[in-house]
């Protein structure tokens, strides 16, 4: 098998500077992490220490060397604060793309996620065309929601999210194009 083509870094969008996160990135990304504002759709995978923030970082590294795509620290252009993280990483033993992104309480409203997902969608479809593209989010998180759909994804899984502490919680998964069942298998995983 072939090496995975990686991506450079940094990735610059329209507003965005996208770039592998790294140990300097602590404590911007746990003060993103550890913020109960931003959990409130599954406060339970809130990351209270910063080792927590620490343990994510490297496996986003080891993700970024396996597969070529992880997850990024991102920026507004021009600034130096870390707004929160995202990207496109491998689920499933490398069967689908999960889309996932987390910005700052105060970045809300700016369109970062969509711009941000997007060129996340741009980049796992380079690096791993074969491989679909899943958004797993749960039903009360409209807004991530919304971002999906924007970016022409379409709802293929509704179902009870299992290991979740609610009981209630409903699992979505959004793909960018229809699935097989190994890979919704994957994407639930």
């Amino acid at each position: 098998m072939p090496a995975p083509l990686h991506v450079a870094d940094p990735i610059l969008t329209d507003r965005l500077d996208l770039r592998r996160p790294s140990a300097a990135d602590l404590d911007d990304l746990h003060a993103v992490s550890s913020d109960p504002r931003l959990w409130l759709h599954y406060p339970a995978k809130r990351r209270v220490e910063p080792s927590e923030t620490a343990e994510v970082i490297e496996r986003w590294r080891r993700e970024w060397e396996a597969d070529g795509l992880s997850t990024w620290a991102v920026r507004v252009r021009g600034h130096d604060r870390v707004i929160g993280y995202g990207g496109c990483g491998k689920l499933g033993g490398g069967v689908v793309w999960n889309l996932g992104y987390r910005l700052a309480a105060d970045q809300h409203g700016h369109g970062y996620a969509t711009e941000l997902a997007a060129e996340a969608m741009r980049m796992a479809r380079l690096v791993d065309p074969d491989a679909p593209i899943v958004a797993y989010l749960l039903e009360h998180n409209t807004a991530s929601a919304r971002v999906a759909t924007k970016l022409g994804m379409a709802l293929v899984h509704r179902g009870p999210d299992a290991g979740n502490p609610d009981p209630a919680a409903i699992r979505l998964v959004y793909a960018d194009r229809p699935l097989a069942p190994d890979e919704l298998a994957a994407a639930m995983a």
